[in-house]
């Protein structure tokens, strides 16, 4: 018996869960069983008891728990005892994308409290600082569809962690072309999505799945990062969320459209076309001819972007940096 096996049954229990009960299932003495709620308590976790009733999880635990998390998803979820909980990694997608070609299964879940190296679209940077945002993975092994269908996933994510966000706190987020989420006209999360293929064949081994939202960062935070006019977090909108909760809105929301696609995609695009901050904005893109300005005049079935251009004509911009002016 370890300490997150009585986490796991504190946070799947619907009430409260005697001490006896606990021991018959862990296979260990109630001495032993009270020895690791108390440890629980210690680190800081709402469990109530009462002498007829035994022990109760008043709230969710003071920092993100692999248990807690999946005790929350049904147990029949994909991601239901797949999820790992790291105080600090590189990347979350690097380090799951090494678990992938090791032979993880899919489903599996990684989530930081940090990232000392997190990465956005075009390799770049993403700030991951401690406990101030929730860093998060997931690894999928789509059935196998067509290409261009699995080359459209990232509109997928991005529709799915927006709706995530939003229900988890309340914010009404949109999304920028193609995979930020932003909350009052800055950016509040990112996601990269990364497809592998296997060698020998050329077809899709898996997808890993990454985002980064930013939770309780100050206005001082983003000022010393230099992005004082760029970022935002839910906190600092006015949307405070505690972060197992958003953890189980993202896994939930992405279980749903993992069993979603590729059938669903008009109803996907909708949503995605419904709270595309880009539309109709004055943009700039790049195209194989130089940089282009134009106005983003709506997205097709692939989630490219269509612009008209100052130049009269039409594009569609499947790839690269659009950025509002």
């Amino acid at each position: 018996m370890d300490r997150e096996q009585v986490a796991a049954l504190l946070a799947g229990a619907k009430g409260y869960l005697s001490g006896e009960e606990m021991s018959r299932t862990l296979g260990v003495t109630r001495a032993a069983v009270w020895k690791e709620i108390d440890a629980l308590r210690q680190a800081g976790w709402p469990i109530q008891s009462s002498t007829r009733k035994g022990y109760l999880l008043a709230g969710p635990p003071p920092a993100l728990s692999a248990a807690y998390i999946s005790a929350q998803l049904p147990p029949d979820s994909l991601f239901a005892g797949r999820v790992l909980v790291e105080s600090v990694v590189d990347s979350t997608n690097t380090r799951l994308k090494g678990m992938a070609a090791a032979g993880a299964p899919t489903g599996t879940v990684l989530i930081a409290q940090e990232q000392t190296g997190g990465r956005g679209t075009h390799g770049r940077a993403f700030q991951s600082p401690r406990g101030e945002g929730l860093y998060l993975s997931v690894l999928l092994r789509p059935r196998l569809t067509r290409l261009e269908d699995l080359l459209t996933l990232t509109g997928w994510v991005g529709v799915a962690a927006r709706d995530a966000v939003e229900q988890a706190s309340g914010a009404p987020v949109r999304i920028k072309w193609l995979n930020d989420l932003y909350l009052n006209g800055r950016k509040l999360c990112g996601i990269l999505t990364e497809l592998s293929f296997l060698g020998e064949s050329g077809e899709p081994d898996y997808v890993v799945a990454g985002m980064g939202v930013n939770m309780s960062q100050t206005a001082e935070t983003f000022r010393a990062q230099g992005l004082g006019d760029i970022a935002t977090s839910l906190a600092l909108e006015g949307f405070p969320v505690e972060p197992n909760r958003l953890a189980v809105c993202l896994l939930t929301a992405l279980e749903q459209m993992v069993q979603d696609f590729p059938d669903k995609r008009a109803d996907y695009l909708k949503r995605y076309r419904t709270h595309c901050l880009t539309l109709g904005r004055r943009v700039s893109f790049e195209t194989a001819d130089g940089l282009k300005t134009g106005t983003a005049a709506g997205v097709d079935g692939q989630f490219a972007l269509l612009t008209a251009g100052d130049d009269g004509r039409d594009y569609t911009v499947s790839s690269g940096t659009v950025t509002m002016l």
